[in-house]
């Protein structure tokens, strides 16, 4: 009968460590797969996009463009050397052309969805095998008539680590089914405890704390199962922090870059203004070129300057500059200046409020950016109303809507869901947000309307006393 009971116990014990081993090592598999993927399909997508945008132009390769031009460009040969492990270009006219790569097999035949995403003027990716290798393809359109492009990235990299990773965590899983089995024959009574410190442990890795760290006070069956786990800590940590320096990097990238941009910028942004006053002096043809030209600084201008602004905020956000605002018409004003054929509806009293009057102004003038750039045409209301300290401004149009997929995605910076429209940098609500979040407040999206889009501003505000009301001693 006590055998039968150890042979239970063992077993019992051999199946919770090896399911909470497994669960541990299965989320660290999907954590660091999901990061490399990720990290890959962001480099990749950020390279189509230069290589459309910025190198195929229409100088480079006009519209409508064949074979026989896209080979004269040289624009392949500047695709490989931007990083790029491969080529398939599909024209109107319905020849292709592939490079010359290895990785590249004779026939590239996109996934109807990849080529539907393409065709909409969208960027979009799929990971295939190609010629036994695994594959990022990501496709584009580039704007006014093609080609499409797809660009080839070898993931064979990734694949690679993510098999070494399983194989590593195949085996610190095993050894610690092996240590298990053994020592619950031996100290039954004791492996119980720290088996369910582990799967505590475990929980609260999976539940996001990757500082969480087993005991190895001991040089028993435990303490190896403590070491294991605490090396597949490390490296899951060590992966996790590698992602948060990159986006570091990034960010102070996006900041230097910017900065470093000021000073041309602001002799460009001078000259154009020159170059305005004597636009009316040129011929037909040089005075529309000039005018697309300020039109094209005063974008870049623009860009920067919201660059600099998002850096400023996500790396080093002031504190709020707090200062008496007559609510109404300080509403009326900015309504006056960005939108003006908006309605203000307020159950605010006249009285003034304490708030970031910068701040306040650039979240509720980028919302009606937004609406005229987005919703032309359309009705647009904005209410404003102050509930127990808390200030709520909505600002809701009759556009086309945002569809219900885009609405979690349009705080990103950069986004557009309609990549087709002109104008707008993709960064005005995710400066909005931000700007809102600093003051203790938040900016969110009503994704469930059927009609139009509606954005509500909540910042708490210090209310200013009425006539005649005194404070309370």
């Amino acid at each position: 009968m006590f055998a039968r009971f150890r042979t239970r116990l063992i077993v019992t014990l051999v199946l919770l460590v090896g399911l909470t081993a497994g669960s541990v090592a299965a989320l660290s598999y999907a954590l660091v797969g999901d990061s490399l993927r990720d990290q890959l399909v962001e480099d990749a997508l950020a390279r189509a996009e230069f290589n459309v945008a910025v190198l195929a132009t229409q100088e480079q390769l006009p519209a409508g463009a064949d074979l026989e031009a896209f080979e004269s460009s040289g624009l392949a040969d500047r695709f490989t050397l931007r990083g790029t492990d491969g080529l398939y270009v599909e024209f109107s006219d319905g020849e292709s052309f592939t490079s010359s790569l290895g990785l590249v097999p004779t026939s590239v035949d996109p996934s109807i969805e990849l080529r539907g995403i393409v065709e909409v003027g969208e960027y979009g990716y799929e990971f295939r095998t190609l010629n036994g290798q695994s594959t990022l393809i990501v496709g584009a359109r580039r704007p006014a008539g093609g080609p499409d492009f797809y660009f080839l990235d070898s993931a064979e990299d990734v694949e690679n680590a993510l098999d070494e990773l399983a194989r590593v965590m195949a085996i610190a899983v095993a050894v610690v089914l092996i240590v298990v089995a053994l020592g619950a024959g031996l100290i039954a009574r004791r492996v119980l405890v720290p088996v369910a410190v582990a799967g505590r442990a475990a929980g609260v890795m999976a539940a996001g704390d990757l500082t969480v760290r087993l005991a190895t006070d001991g040089d028993d069956e435990f303490g190896a199962l403590a070491k294991s786990f605490n090396r597949m800590a490390n490296s899951l940590e060590r992966q996790v922090s590698a992602l948060v320096e990159a986006h570091d990097r990034e960010q102070r990238f996006v900041a230097d870059v910017s900065h470093e941009l000021r000073t041309p910028l602001t002799a460009l942004v001078n000259e154009a203004a020159l170059l305005s006053e004597s636009l009316d002096g040129l011929s037909e043809r040089d005075r529309h070129v000039g005018e697309m030209l300020v039109w094209d600084v005063a974008r870049l201008r623009q860009l920067v300057e919201d660059l600099l602004e998002i850096s400023r905020l996500e790396t080093s956000p002031t504190p709020p500059d707090q200062a008496r605002v007559e609510l109404v018409e300080f509403l009326g004003a900015v309504v006056a200046e960005r939108h003006p054929a908006t309605t203000l509806q307020t159950d605010a009293s006249a009285v003034p409020v304490e708030v970031d009057r910068r701040s306040l102004e650039r979240i509720v003038g980028n919302l009606l950016d937004n609406a005229r750039l987005h919703a032309p045409g359309a009705d647009v209301r904005m209410t404003c109303r102050i509930d127990t300290g808390v200030l709520y401004i909505e600002v809701t149009d009759q556009g086309p809507g945002i569809p219900a997929e885009a609405a979690s995605r349009v705080f990103d910076r950069f986004y557009k869901f309609d990549r087709s429209r002109q104008g707008g940098s993709g960064l005005g609500l995710a400066i909005a947000r931000q700007h809102a979040r600093r003051l203790g407040g938040d900016l969110v999206i009503d994704g469930t309307r059927p009609v139009g889009t509606s954005f509500e501003l909540t910042l708490p505000v210090t209310e200013s006393l009425r006539g005649g009301d005194v404070p309370e001693t």
